[in-house]
């Protein structure tokens, strides 16, 4: 079956593109493009051309299983140029996502016109490649530099308004978007016709704006190539002739998609597309999700029910008596009116989300939850507590979740009744806004109850990795041997400056002692304290030494930095000097560069101690975990790429 066809509505020709399940520009789409703008251009009934996609979305962008292989002609940028210049003028009636090379073969179209559900986009830098068939050249004839720049090196799509607003589309419609589509093409034909993008005339800021956006961009990459590449583009577009640009932005283009950026985000890219439907769930259905029911109202429940609730799940949350009840309802709805003052909610939305909660300190609120998610005090006794009363007020088929980070989920279910409903489901805080979930079932975990823990991610938007039982599961095992390492450099007479100077030299946004001065020192204090209290053998680390001294961090004033009053720029400080003195045993001395190989060499390390002990399925797994988890710059892949990479280059 072909996958362009050509229909007809009097003299306008409808192009049709059905490439499922995304329309994705593969060479026979590109073909296919190619030969109906020939065909028609022949044909002397038609006087303008519809383009339009069948399925859920228009043209979402190149072909996946194309990447990393030569390209075949037609090339896009050709077939762009070719629907430019076709003899009849093309309106592309966008519905879904027009992305990458989609919105590209869009904006070669004379008109674009859109659903009001539709959006926009060039998302190549997350990809660590530039638009490459006129992305960073079209663009800004369109909308202009200023909104091209934003658009281009975010790599964020905009809704069919906004991309209305700033010119990159010419009509909105509410529905019946063919024939809407259709009228507009007949109606453009009774006026003088706009000329082509590519002969639009951009104007070009002075060398100030491109100064200021160039800091910019480069302080929001964090270390990425592929933006500030692409503003180079830009800047080519808006001070060369058309062709000179485009040959700019096609050399760039092939420069980076090459490059080890590149390969890197692909392979986040690939691992990201996999995550959400395991191979080895997908016959299973799970339960269905219409009500949940969320058991601790503090930080982490209080996230935890806010993404329910954007997701459009009913939630019942719970708490111990009435203070701690509405405790939690107030940092629940101070969610919510954050959202409104970032502009991410209206006022009406933050209403209905949290009309959507019931407050209660009644677990029998809780018959009716298909999903149940503990959140409580990170203590064995007090959840465990909890499942006893969950197990007497919940049906016996719904989904009975803990959210640890550190306790064995096997002695929480302990005891259980119909324990194969239960499963551990690990939030990073704030619940509302990471996007890991990691998922760690237990021996008893049926099949449909860890589907539905997928399903759940699904709906919340979130990255789902499957656990395995251990200590700090993936993504807390790796912090606490790559924490344990930096201390160990420091031991060795490593700075601590240097050490967090180096990793986010790497791509960081914080090195590990700063990020711990953040979080607070005492929080793995009290881990490890609760791990000796059980018995167990627990080497004391540096942390120890600062916490018992008072220094938990930045809101004691000082952790293993010192902050002024009011502040929070860390200040090298004599008194962690003194502390640590005698733990000070070397004076070892190592760059930036070899510091952060040495303990991406370490993470990687514990990802195949974890790997080998079959807690993680896959590498691609553990990279997950640590950049939407832990802040890994997503360019480099996360430690399991990196380190591969680390150790050819070693052996190379």
């Amino acid at each position: 079956m072909s996958v362009v066809s050509i229909s007809r509505d009097g003299d306008i020709a409808i192009v049709t593109v059905d490439n499922p399940p995304v329309n994705a520009l593969s060479q026979a789409l590109r073909q296919g493009l190619w030969d109906a703008a020939a065909t028609l251009d022949a044909d002397p009934s038609v006087r303008a051309v519809v383009l339009i996609c069948a399925g859920r979305t228009f043209i979402a962008g190149a072909d996946v299983t194309e990447f990393g292989k030569p390209p075949l002609e037609p090339h896009l940028p050709d077939l762009v140029d070719r629907i430019e210049g076709a003899e009849k003028p093309w309106t592309a009636a966008i519905h879904g996502s027009a992305l990458g090379g989609g919105f590209e073969v869009a904006m070669g179209c004379r008109f674009r016109v859109a659903l009001d559900s539709a959006s926009v986009g060039l998302p190549e830098v997350t990809l660590g490649i530039v638009p490459g068939a006129s992305g960073t050249v079209r663009t800004p004839r369109l909308a202009g530099i200023e909104a091209a720049v934003d658009l281009v090196t975010s790599g964020k799509p905009v809704r069919a308004a906004k991309a209305l607003s700033l010119g990159l589309i010419d009509a909105v419609f509410a529905s019946d978007l063919q024939a809407n589509a259709v009228a507009f093409a007949r109606d453009a034909l009774t006026c003088d016709l706009p000329p082509p993008v590519s002969a639009r005339p951009v104007a070009a800021p002075d060398a100030a704006f491109w100064d200021s956006r160039s800091q910019a961009v480069a302080k929001a990459a964090k270390g990425a190539d592929a933006p500030l590449r692409a503003l180079g583009c830009l800047r080519k577009a808006a001070e060369a002739p058309f062709a000179e640009a485009m040959a700019f932005e096609r050399q760039t283009f092939l420069d980076l998609r090459g490059s080890d950026q590149a390969a890197a985000l692909r392979h986040v890219f690939f691992a990201e597309r996999a995550a959400p439907r395991p191979a080895h769930l997908r016959d299973v259905d799970p339960l269905p999700l219409r009500r949940a029911g969320v058991v601790g109202g503090g930080t982490m429940g209080a996230g935890i029910a806010a993404a329910l609730r954007d997701a459009g799940i009913p939630v019942t949350l719970i708490e111990r008596d009435g203070q701690a009840l509405a405790r939690g309802t107030a940092t629940l709805r101070g969610i919510f009116e954050n959202a409104v003052k970032r502009g991410k909610l209206s006022d009406a939305q933050a209403r209905d989300r949290m009309a959507g909660v019931t407050a209660t300190t009644d677990h029998a609120a809780l018959a009716d939850a298909d999903l149940v998610i503990e959140a409580v005090f990170e203590d064995i006794a007090v959840k465990r507590a909890v499942f006893d009363r969950l197990a007497r007020a919940c049906r016996p088929d719904a989904v009975l979740a803990t959210n640890t980070s550190y306790l064995d989920p096997r002695l929480i279910a302990n005891g259980l009744p119909h324990p194969d409903r239960f499963i551990g489901l690990h939030f990073f805080s704030p619940a509302n806004v990471m996007r890991l979930l990691e998922i760690v079932p237990v021996p008893e975990t049926s099949d449909r109850t860890l589907a539905t823990g997928f399903a759940l991610a699904r709906l919340l938007n979130k990255i789902p990795v499957q656990s395995g039982i251990c200590e700090g599961f993936i993504g807390n095992r790796i912090l606490k041997r790559y924490r344990a390492s930096a201390e160990a450099l420091v031991c060795q007479g490593i700075a601590i400056a240097d050490i967090d100077a180096a990793m986010r030299g790497y791509g960081f946004a914080m090195g590990p002692f700063e990020a711990q001065d953040l979080g607070g020192l005492d929080i793995a204090f009290l881990q490890r304290e609760g791990a000796r209290a059980a018995g167990r053998t627990v080497p004391e680390t540096l942390g120890d030494i600062l916490v018992r001294a008072g220094r938990k961090g930045q809101k004691t004033g000082g952790g293993w930095y010192d902050y002024a009053p009011g502040e929070r720029r860390p200040q090298p400080s004599a008194a962690v000097a003194d502390l640590l003195a005698d733990r000070i045993t070397g004076s070892a001395r190592m760059d930036r560069d070899s510091i952060a190989r040495h303990l991406i060499g370490e993470m990687a390390a514990e990802g195949q101690a974890i790997l080998d002990e079959g807690i993680a399925a896959r590498a691609s797994d553990i990279d997950l975990v640590e950049i939407h988890g832990y802040g890994f710059p997503r360019w480099r892949g996360g430690p399991m790429f990196a380190g591969a990479s680390l150790a050819s280059s070693r052996t190379g």
